[in-house]
């Protein structure tokens, strides 16, 4: 039967390519891997090969011709076939964007609410937000304090105690830098900190609420959960009637069933914020992104930090290289790391902890820290039945659950649990439960970020995982060579660049060192929009400044980069 050969869709938002030229003729003979034509995008030039041995038995659009994705544009076969008759396939089907999902909103009164959000964390009051914009009657049931996990008891109050040992570092180098502080010795004010946390908290939740005020949605406080006839019930007993619902419970601490977790001594991620002291000994459980933040920023409070992982890496989702160089200077600040190690037991005797471990000696701590990831919090769903998958809640592209009518953005899905990932999903979600389902979340570009000393932050493909799929060149340059990173005694780490090597396609950018969480957003706006290497190489960058380092690792992936010492 004759293969199509078709205009492949070589990017997220391609829809045409034009057709360069044909590299052979009708009637010839062509190898599986052989050129068969040459094809230009308005980002990129490319071959287009054979997928099988046979002849070109037809070309149905010619050199110079405009082509939608997708379209049938010559055929493969046996010599001698005819090509089928239909000549054309029809273009890549999409999803029909519907209506708004059917749902029993003709069986509402005209008090009803257009949405109620369930959950004021990122997803939640983004979504109530965005709702209210595009002309929603909008409610939010919060069972805690608005902005969630993230600004409450997550990535905010770890970025003011990671601000705290930023400082303390910072007046650690002091004296070889000329600034002489007598008396250089230090303590940590637990109570004070916990103050300044609190008051940065507060700050930022003062602010959700004061744009829920702007934005006419209506608060209500306790636990919201969902009726069988699709409404939401407030506390068992305020009921608010609504077309739709959007489900945003975000997530909670997950647990582990481990002999002793249940001491006093075992904290959370949650716990240990409120924590108002020092410990002389920490272990962390897990050398997770929660774990390693927090370590450090106990670390350097004064503790003696222990991290135990079951993997055979710290951040393990991290590129290997990255996790690797962030192990050796955490290592090098003091910092004890086991990986590839198996919890076993905790004991509680004499005021501490005896920690076992597979192979290992015991460890003997003041206290531990559980932080072995989160799990969607699965309170708001009440009375109605959901598609799950292993404790998530399944939605499609547009956020909708099993059940028409409701969605599910954020942390309670698992798809990308991340705060601006959620931000997102909640946009999306709102949209089209409003205005039908058209919005998608693309996701796979979501950039992700570790605020240790120095940072860590990534998107798209990790080395390992390109290589699997692609043909790769790597760029690398080190901020040891940067001007402003010398400058400012920041001059660790290095910019990673993945490429595909036929295309000059962007894969995956990974960073250690100095503002890595701001770098990496250009890096996902890159790939995001489909720039090559070469045309990334094109802008120029400010000088001096910590992102030179980001472009002269686009330019090593070429053997470019200007600043690096020629290779033999």
């Amino acid at each position: 039967m004759a293969l199509e050969v078709i205009m492949p869709k070589a990017g997220v938002d391609m829809t045409e390519g034009q057709i360069v030229q044909w590299n052979k003729k009708v009637g010839e003979f062509v190898k599986e891997g052989e050129v068969l034509l040459e094809i230009m995008t308005d980002k990129v030039s490319m071959e287009l090969e054979a997928e099988e041995d046979g002849y070109l038995i037809a070309i149905l659009k010619g050199d110079g011709e405009t082509v939608p994705v997708t379209e049938v544009i010559g055929y493969l076969g046996e010599e001698g076939e005819n090509i089928p008759t239909a000549g054309v396939a029809a273009p890549e089907a999409s999803p029909a964007p519907a209506a708004a999902s059917a749902s029993n909103d003709d069986n509402k009164s005209d008090d009803a609410y257009d949405i109620v959000v369930i959950g004021g964390g990122p997803a939640g009051y983004v979504s109530a937000i965005k709702a209210a914009q595009l002309g929603g009657k909008v409610a939010l049931v919060e069972k805690s304090e608005l902005g969630g996990t993230c600004l409450n008891r997550g990535c905010i109050p770890t970025k003011t105690y990671l601000h705290n040992a930023e400082i303390i570092e910072n007046i650690g180098h002091a004296a070889n830098r000329g600034i002489i502080i007598e008396n250089p010795s230090f303590s940590v004010d637990m109570d004070k900190v916990l103050e300044t946390k609190n008051k940065v908290v507060n700050t930022l939740v003062g602010g959700v609420a004061g744009l829920l005020r702007s934005y006419g949605v209506d608060v209500h406080k306790g636990i919201g959960t969902i009726t069988k006839d699709k409404n939401v019930l407030v506390n068992g007993s305020e009921l608010l009637e609504t077309k739709k619902i959007i489900l945003a419970g975000g997530s909670k601490v997950s647990k582990i069933n481990v002999p002793g977790m249940e001491s006093s001594l075992v904290m959370t991620s949650d716990d240990i914020l409120e924590m108002n002291e020092v410990p002389e000994s920490l272990v962390i459980i897990g050398g997770g992104v929660v774990g390693i933040e927090l370590g450090q920023a106990f670390m350097t409070f004064g503790s003696k930090v222990t991290v135990i992982e079951m993997m055979d890496r710290i951040v393990p989702a991290m590129d290997a290289e990255v996790s690797k160089n962030l192990r050796l200077i955490l290592e090098r600040k003091g910092m004890t790391i086991l990986t590839d190690t198996k919890l076993q037991e905790i004991i509680e005797e004499d005021g501490k902890l005896r920690i076992k471990v597979e192979g290992k000696d015991d460890i003997i701590a003041n206290k531990a820290l559980l932080s072995i990831g989160r799990v969607p919090d699965l309170e708001g769903i009440g009375e109605v039945e959901f598609e799950l998958d292993r404790g998530r809640i399944k939605v499609n592209e547009y956020m909708e659950t099993s059940v028409p009518g409701i969605y599910a953005p954020g942390d309670i899905n698992g798809t990308k649990m991340l705060a601006h990932a959620a931000f997102r999903m909640g946009e999306v979600a709102a949209e089209n439960a409003l205005k039908g389902n058209h919005a998608v979340a693309k996701l796979n570009l979501t950039p992700a970020a570790i605020y240790t000393l120095p940072e860590v932050a990534a998107v798209g493909l990790t080395e390992e995982q390109a290589r699997e799929k692609y043909d790769v060149q790597i760029g690398k340059f080190n901020f040891a060579a940067n001007g402003r990173a010398i400058a400012s005694d920041a001059a660790q780490g290095f910019v990673k660049v993945i490429a595909d090597k036929k295309y000059g396609e962007v894969l995956g950018v990974h960073i250690i060192g100095p503002a890595a969480a701001e770098l990496i957003n250009e890096a996902s706006t890159i790939i995001e929009m489909e720039i090559t290497v070469e045309e990334m190489l094109k802008t120029i960058h400010g000088h001096p400044t910590f992102s030179e380092v980001m472009y002269e690792a686009f330019a090593d992936v070429l053997g470019l980069a200007v600043h690096s010492p020629k290779k033999k």
